[in-house]
């Protein structure tokens, strides 16, 4: 295959700090590439480098001649005054009104979710989000050799970053993203670029191939680098471990791979963390009894909503937009005025509840000044550790717990916003989109501290790979007014959302319609009742893990409980694949 754009020992320094140095790489035709690496680790420059928004220090960069490609970076800034229709519709020549008819475009526009802020909206009247959608769409509408893309998901929900990673595997052009979001990683990518240290190492495959490879080469690393090894052995472990479409590339070695972990226990101990986590709130936690909720504008969006977070309950809460998540999650926080119904709060419940807002930190200190201004010390787990050390372990090295937090970017002031919120030591977390602006390797590091972190876990997240790695069960806003349980996780909220927005068949005669209305009917009744069914044998099970804690000095009574959670997991497996089977049907 050809190259589109080759570059040839490039450098680049941003002060003493050399971002790359002495890089040489290609860009093949109908290649799709992912870059990974640290905040601030020089994965921007690269791109900008690459697409020659930026000159290189020194070295060459070629582009074949002719090239079509389309850049959309993080500080892209759309022309004041514009339109939707002047940004996205008008570069493509024509009349507006035939772009407007056409299928492809209105496919775009919708994926992206602009379509219904209407062609003629003013993007000075747009929020930061919908700016970044409206340059997607104006890249995505054109026929391109070259797609780049930075961080391209943060302003998307869990459908949009579905659609576009089915759009972009769709598209003849190449690509080259830089992302965080680990499964559309893994969905896109024939190859993975890493920076580090100057460098870019190439791998085949996307996060799942890096993942594995980066492990072995960790395995044969120094003895200083064996925290990392254990954490990417851990990563490893659980990628194995889960559904076979999470690690649907099966070129690297599975036999190496599975030789590699067979040491790694589970992420988490759930009985013991459940044990804990009982001992430190007691029976209740959080409880909203009838509960109704509205939006500014007086728009209902819960109701009649009874919901009762257990003690070491693990939540992700997924949504349509403008459903109500953020919401709700103000709701459990105690920040949300009810419309009607009540909120009941355990006694010795403790909340951390990380906003979208970063308004709440120190700026007149520095990162270990700020972090210590919380508590000197805390407990993770069984052990304890300093404010310093936690703050080294979401990402801020000793060398840089010394810098102002004004002088921070935005994803070291989320990772100091988690940080602060962690060393408070509480017992209940509400994480509202944490992942937003945090390079992989935090992610890694966030989700090995909340593997050990006992206690009551509600996040909302469009990054599925963090829904899927710590928590246990998965609820969604339909926008329906109600709160629902999915046995089937994201990818069973993906297929409902499917269901809904599929438009209704056209009967072929007026006999088999009523047939056909009353097969899937009655499908929907069964469906609710297997997630009620689903949702109770959750809550058996989170009591029978207590009890379970409970008895330890009970050899008889330990063998009773045992049993019947054999019987109660038994039960829930044989429902959840009964929905399976039933959504699958009516797809």
């Amino acid at each position: 295959m050809p190259n589109l754009i080759n570059l040839e020992q490039v450098s680049k320094s941003f002060g003493v700090k050399p971002l790359l140095d002495a890089v040489s790489l290609g860009v093949h035709e109908g290649e799709r590439i992912g870059v990974v690496g640290l905040n601030g680790g020089g994965k921007t420059t690269l791109l900008e480098v690459l697409t020659g928004l930026e000159e290189p220090d020194s070295g060459r960069v070629s582009v074949v001649g002719g090239l079509r490609m389309a850049v959309v970076t993080q500080r892209g800034v759309l022309p004041p005054g514009s339109t939707i229709a002047d940004i996205v519709l008008h570069p493509l020549g024509g009349e507006e009104n035939e772009w407007a008819r056409d299928s492809r475009i209105r496919n775009i526009l919708t994926g992206i979710g602009i379509d219904g802020l209407g062609i003629d909206a003013l993007v000075d009247n747009l929020s930061g989000g919908e700016r970044r959608r409206v340059a997607l769409a104006a890249a995505l509408v054109q026929d391109l050799d070259l797609v780049v893309l930075d961080e391209p998901t943060n302003h998307l929900d869990v459908e949009g970053v579905q659609w576009l990673a089915q759009h972009l595997l769709t598209r003849r052009s190449a690509l080259v993203v830089v992302t965080h979001d680990r499964w559309f990683l893994d969905t896109v990518a024939t190859r993975t670029w890493e920076v580090v240290g100057g460098k870019v190492e190439s791998y085949e495959g996307g996060y799942a191939d890096w993942i594995f490879a980066r492990a072995e080469r960790d395995r044969q690393a120094d003895a200083s680098e064996a925290r990392r090894r254990n954490l990417a052995r851990k990563e490893l472990a659980w990628l194995r471990r889960g559904p076979p479409a999470r690690t649907s590339k099966p070129r690297y070695r599975i036999e190496a791979a599975e030789t590699l972990i067979a040491d790694v226990p589970p992420p988490r101990d759930s009985i013991s963390l459940a044990s804990f986590s009982r001992r430190r709130l007691g029976k209740v936690v959080i409880e909203l009894e009838d509960v109704r909720l509205e939006s500014p504008d007086h728009r209902e969006l819960v109701k009649d909503l009874t919901w009762r977070l257990a003690p070491g309950e693990r939540v992700g809460l997924v949504g349509v937009n403008g459903s109500g998540k953020t919401t709700l999650l103000r709701a459990l926080a105690g920040d949300a005025e009810l419309a009607t119904g009540r909120r009941i709060e355990g006694q010795t419940v403790k909340i951390g509840w990380l906003r979208q807002e970063l308004d709440d930190l120190p700026l007149g200190m520095r990162v270990l000044e700020a972090v210590q201004d919380v508590a000197e010390r805390m407990m993770l787990g069984d052990k304890e550790i300093s404010a310093g050390q936690l703050a080294e372990r979401l990402g801020f090295a000793p060398s840089r717990q010394r810098t102002p937090v004004a002088d921070l970017s935005g994803g070291e002031r989320r990772r100091l916003q988690l940080t602060r919120i962690l060393m408070s030591e509480p017992n209940v977390l509400l994480l509202d989109e944490p992942t937003n602006d945090l390079d992989i390797d935090t992610l890694q590091q966030l989700e090995d501290v909340l593997d050990s972190w006992p206690g009551t876990l509600v996040v909302i997240s469009h990054d599925r790979y963090l829904i899927e790695r710590v928590c246990d069960t998965t609820w969604a806003l339909f926008g329906d007014g109600k709160l629902t349980n999915l046995p089937g996780g994201i990818d069973e909220y993906l297929r409902r959302r499917a269901i809904d927005q599929a438009p209704a068949a056209t009967p072929t005669s007026t006999s088999s319609a009523p047939t056909n209305a009353a097969a899937h009917r009655a499908a929907r009744k069964e469906l609710s009742k297997l997630e009620r069914t689903v949702a109770k044998l959750d809550e058996r099970e989170l009591a029978l893990h207590a009890e379970l804690a409970d008895a330890a000095t009970a050899p008889e009574r330990l063998s009773t409980l045992g049993a019947e959670l054999k019987k109660v997991r038994a039960e829930k497996e044989a429902a959840e694949e009964r929905w399976l089977e039933l959504a699958a049907e009516h797809e």
